[in-house]
C-alpha cells in the first residue's frame, strides 16, 4: 500500500522514488508544454524576456498583438525605447524590458546575422536574458535537455524533496543530477503544470495530488 500523504516510504530508494515521480508526471501531464505564444526562436526569446514578473496569459495578450507588427530582430532594432514601452506597458517592468529587447535585437542583427544563438553563454550575454530565460529558449526552441527553474519548478521540486538549495541556480544543479537527460525537457514543463494545477503556492490540493504518497510535505 502507498504511504500516507506526508510521509515518504522509508525503504523506497531515492532513485526509485524519482523514477516513480517522473512516471506519474508523464501519465498526468503527457502534453505539457510552454504556454507562451511564438512562431520562431526570436519571438520566444522576446516572450520569455517579457514574462519576468508577468503571467504567461498577460504576455500572450501583448505578443499576440505585438508580433503582428514586429516579427524580426530588425523590426525591434529600429524602435526607440519609448515606442516599444507603449506597446508592452501591460507587463511588469515594461520600461526596462523595452530597453533590453531593443538592445538584444540590435546585437542579434549586428553580431549573429539576426539569428538567436543556441549556446547558454551567448544567450546569457544578451541584455535582459538571465539563466532561466536562456534555458527556456534552449529547451523550447532548440530541444536542449535544460531545466529552467521558475517559481513553479522551484516550489514543486522543494516540496517533493527533489531539491533543497535556496537559489534557482543550485536547484537546477540538483534537478539535473537527479533527472536523466532524456527526461529533463518534459520534466520542466510537467513540474510547471503540476505547480499551476495542483501544487499551488497557496492552498495546494494535496488530497487530489497523484504524488502525495511520494511527497514529504503532502497533507
Amino acid at each position: 500500500m502507498p504511504a500516507a500523504p506526508g510521509t515518504v516510504p522509508a525503504k523506497l530508494p531515492e532513485g526509485r522514488r524519482v523514477r516513480e515521480i517522473l512516471e506519474i508526471l508523464d501519465r498526468t501531464y503527457p502534453d505539457a508544454r510552454t504556454a507562451l505564444h511564438f512562431n520562431n526562436p526570436f519571438q520566444l526569446l522576446v516572450a520569455a524576456i517579457l514574462s519576468a514578473q508577468t503571467t504567461d496569459r498577460q504576455v500572450n495578450s501583448i505578443t499576440d498583438r505585438l508580433f503582428r507588427h514586429y516579427r524580426r530582430p530588425e523590426d525591434f532594432a529600429r524602435l526607440n525605447p519609448e515606442e516599444l514601452a507603449r506597446e508592452i506597458q501591460g507587463c511588469g517592468l515594461y520600461r526596462n524590458k523595452s530597453k533590453n529587447i531593443i538592445a538584444t535585437s540590435r546585437i542579434l542583427v549586428e553580431k549573429y546575422n539576426s539569428r538567436v544563438p543556441d549556446r547558454l553563454e551567448e544567450l546569457e550575454s544578451l541584455p535582459g536574458v538571465g539563466r532561466k530565460t536562456a534555458n527556456v529558449v534552449l529547451n523550447v526552441a532548440f530541444g536542449r535537455p535544460t531545466i529552467p527553474v521558475d517559481t513553479h519548478v522551484f516550489r514543486v521540486s522543494h516540496r517533493l524533496g527533489l531539491a533543497r538549495s535556496k537559489t534557482p541556480e543550485k536547484t537546477e544543479e540538483e534537478l539535473v543530477s537527479l533527472i536523466p537527460e532524456e527526461r529533463r525537457r518534459a520534466a520542466h514543463h510537467q513540474l510547471i503544470a503540476h505547480g499551476r494545477q495542483v501544487c499551488t503556492a497557496r492552498s495546494p490540493r494535496c488530497p487530489a495530488c497523484p504524488l502525495a504518497h511520494l511527497c514529504p510535505e503532502g497533507k
